[in-house]
């Protein structure tokens, strides 16, 4: 019996694969299509996704892959000072996602994990034991657990009966790479005119002389599955800058709308939804990648530590219980970026309200971090700390850097006071005595994911924390 499958190859289920393979348990990704996608559905990773690399150990083979940027102009494309968060990566790394999805293919395999592409699941059922699924060549798998990484329209949870509440699609974006035959002022003018009062409007290189363009939709489009014609895009460039740019040779494309929708379960019995499986809503704000990678972050260490065999007996139910919440303001933010980025009279006046209200550094810090995810925290049971249920920024400490001390998806204990233990713990909880002048608590035990659960310098407290999360 296979420990886990998960339903789908992009980034959230690769990321889970490898969370998943750090502690041993053998994975099976089915991924539908048979090749990798070309489509560049994002352009990049935020903060806390370039913080949960760095703590695997990943970042330092993306980096060169992308280019950072300030974290500016990202809440509704309201271009303001970079706001001071609590990172010791406050910045965007841009780069397309297949890039992206390359490097966390080679991470999953790297560790071991088998990736069966072409597999397509169409049937499930589940015991007590475990989960069959049934594939469309005929064949079935049997696994302990199942997990739908396989995007919004996610056969996994339509097979489970999930319900998908939210609001349909009312406005639809084309979105692409063509050939350009303007030249690049030409385009850079036309460009910077339009987006005055179209921000959904977009044409900007991607090198090779092909150019990345957003437009937006005529309509909203029965199957957003069929791709738009290159006459399509044309009408719709020249509607709204008044010149189709000579676009041609597309590379791909492709299109999305508004849809704003939230599973209303995240687990049902041995099967779990991630991702876009569980949530999906516009790409303002480019959070969408980034919210199913912190997803696989946050389960992957839980469900591993179920099949060992050490969970305590409501970890794997926190999953849904800290995560779903997440997702639920995630959506509301873009609902309400959305609003300010339409053209009536109305929401451009808010529009306006919104940018000088930005001026001031709370309110700027307020909304970077609801674009970085870097000041989400857990309820993780009681003390009023300021640190608990939060993620530890990267220290630096005096025998190197906390975030190198990660990479293996441990719990850890860091110890400035080098006089505690983690005991009977040992085997799941690494024990570092150190000291950072950037952490004024005495000692912080953290998940694998990152998040203190404890803080104080007291044994006795300190083995009541590791028994709750990491178990008997």
């Amino acid at each position: 019996m296979i420990d886990v499958i998960i339903a789908g190859g992009g980034p959230t289920g690769l990321m889970l694969a490898s969370e998943l393979r750090l502690h041993g348990v053998r994975v099976v990704v089915l991924e539908r299509d048979p090749e990798p996608t070309k489509v560049v559905r994002a352009l990049g990773l935020h903060a806390r996704s370039i913080e949960v690399m760095d703590q695997r150990g990943l970042l330092d083979a993306l980096l060169p892959l992308g280019k950072q940027y300030p974290v500016l102009g990202f809440f509704a494309g309201i271009e303001m000072p970079a706001a001071r968060i609590d990172s010791a990566h406050a910045y965007v790394l841009g780069m397309p996602q297949p890039l992206i999805d390359r490097r966390l293919e080679s991470r999953a395999t790297e560790l071991g994990t088998e990736i069966r592409r072409g597999q397509e699941l169409v049937g499930l059922s589940q015991d007590e034991r475990g989960v069959t699924v049934e594939l469309a060549d005929g064949s079935r798998l049997r696994a302990r657990y199942l997990v739908g990484c396989d995007g919004g329209r996610s056969i996994v949870r339509k097979l489970l009966g999930v319900g998908f509440p939210g609001e349909a699609a009312t406005v639809e974006t084309l979105i692409g790479e063509l050939a350009v035959t303007a030249s690049p002022e030409t385009v850079a003018e036309v460009t910077a005119e339009v987006r005055k009062t179209q921000k959904r409007f977009g044409l900007g290189p991607v090198g090779d002389g092909y150019y990345r363009g957003v437009v937006p939709a005529d309509g909203v489009a029965e199957d957003r599955a069929v791709p738009p014609t290159l006459d399509e895009f044309k009408r719709q460039l020249q509607a709204y800058a008044g010149t189709d740019f000579g676009v041609h040779d597309p590379r791909w494309l492709s299109r999305f709308g508004n849809a704003t929708r939230l599973a209303e379960r995240y687990r049902v019995g041995r099967v779990l939804l991630a991702g876009d499986a569980a949530h999906v809503h516009p790409p303002v704000g480019g959070q969408g990648l980034n919210l199913g990678v912190q997803d696989a972050f946050n389960l992957g260490w839980k469900l591993a530590a179920e099949i060992d065999g050490w969970a305590p007996a409501t970890l794997l139910d926190t999953y849904e219980s800290e995560r779903r919440p997440v997702a639920a303001e995630v959506l509301d933010t873009t609902r309400a970026m959305m609003e300010l980025m339409a053209t009536e009279p109305g929401p451009q006046a808010v529009r306006r309200l919104v940018a000088e209200l930005m001026a001031f550094d709370d309110v700027n810090r307020f909304l970077t971090e609801k674009i970085t995810a870097t000041a989400i925290r857990y309820d993780v049971g009681e003390g009023d700390h300021p640190l608990l249920g939060r993620r530890l920024r990267d220290a630096r400490l005096k025998h190197g850097r906390l975030y190198e001390l990660m990479h293996d998806g441990r719990g850890l204990l860091l110890d400035q006071t080098g006089e505690l233990s983690t005991g009977v713990w040992a085997d799941r909880v690494d024990h570092v005595a150190d000291v950072s002048e950037e952490l004024s608590a005495p000692a912080v035990l953290l998940r694998p994911d990152g998040h203190a659960v404890w803080v104080g310098d007291d044994q006795p407290s300190l083995e009541t924390s590791l028994r709750r999360w990491f178990g008997r």
